[in-house]
């Protein structure tokens, strides 16, 4: 599952960034019925605090004992932000991003030959949405090297051996399957896999048996929960195994760096940039092409996790390209829905 082919693309203007926070009740409560569009769960907005019991609703305090009171204007109470306006507002961003980055799955993938599934996660504000592919078990391809890598970092820690460290730069810097292989070997095999991405909250991925690591099935919702486990500090692995990971992610072969990476707005600093695994593989059964990627790129100054999923592509090429337009589409659409 290897690449000698280089997307070249062009520079693309930054839309506008990110501000709002979702809060995923209300926003889930707002957006029932929208079919094959699900939610992402974020972090919650900050609610006021309630005033102490006994406190006046007036927002003056009692004299003390034996005190007269003089005349004069009362005190005025502080101004405090309505819980409803906060959850009103955060529902509304929540609502918006999940329309666009429909509408924008729509037009950027209207030529698909197959099916195609998209997830975004802006990291600040914790809005995103999926879309796309309901129902639909897509191939990871080469993808799964980033599950393999993550299960052995659950099982070993960072701690690994010199040899494992060999082939997990292999494996993703380089895509090579022989150490997928080896390091598929090295976390039990199919059953491990699945162990492992139980424990990640990974509910629709089921790894590949008898060897065919590369056949494990999954969503693009999954995958981006695979991107949180891996990007996020409220996760599984330690924090020296989420920076090995994300190393090895940003140093991928300058022939595989096509994918999501066509999201970033190259406005990273030399250790915030695009990070990444893709998979493409033909298959056998009729020649068509599965073409994922997965990572973290930097988009107007924001953190943003993407994962697209692709099958039944005609070409290679075409499926790249189907790839890389559906991720410019859907982080645009995230980004600017959410600061409307």
């Amino acid at each position: 599952m290897t690449s000698s082919r280089r997307v070249h693309r062009k520079k693309r203007t930054p839309p506008r960034t990110v501000t709002s926070a979702l809060l995923p009740a209300v926003a889930a409560a707002l957006l029932l019925g929208l079919g094959g569009v699900h939610l992402i769960s974020g972090r919650p907005s900050t609610v006021p605090v309630a005033a102490s019991d006994g406190a006046a609703a007036t927002g003056t305090a009692d004299p003390e004992p034996g005190a007269t009171a003089t005349d004069g204007p009362s005190a005025t109470p502080t101004a405090v932000p309505s819980a409803t306006a906060t959850v009103d507002a955060a529902a509304a961003a929540q609502a918006r991003a999940t329309q666009a980055v429909a509408r924008a799955l729509a037009t950027a993938g209207a030529d698909a030959g197959g099916e195609v599934s998209v997830a975004v996660l802006d990291l600040a504000s914790g809005v995103g949405a999926d879309s796309g592919g309901s129902g639909h078990a897509f191939a990871t391809a080469s993808i799964v090297k980033a599950d393999i890598l993550a299960a052995l970092l659950r099982q070993s820690g960072s701690d690994l051996t010199a040899t494992q460290r060999t082939e997990a730069v292999a494996m993703i810097e380089q895509s090579d399957n022989d150490a997928a292989g080896a390091l598929f070997d090295a976390v039990g095999g199919a059953d491990g896999l699945d162990a492992a991405n139980r424990a990640f909250g990974l509910t629709a991925t089921t790894a590949g048996r008898n060897g065919y690591w590369g056949l494990t099935t999954t969503t693009a919702a999954d995958q981006l929960r695979l991107l949180r486990v891996i990007f996020e500090d409220d996760s599984p692995l330690d924090a020296d195994s989420r920076a090995y990971a994300q190393k090895l992610m940003g140093r991928i072969s300058t022939d595989q760096d096509w994918g999501v990476s066509a999201a970033d707005s190259g406005d990273g600093s030399s250790d915030a940039h695009w990070m990444l695994k893709n998979g493409w593989l033909s298959r056998s059964a009729d020649g068509l092409w599965v073409i994922n990627s997965i990572g973290r790129v930097t988009h107007d100054g924001r953190d943003v996790l993407v994962a697209v999923l692709s099958d039944g592509n005609g070409t290679e090429q075409g499926g790249i390209s189907l790839v890389e337009s559906v991720a410019v589409a859907a982080v645009d659409a995230l980004t600017a829905a959410a600061t409307d």
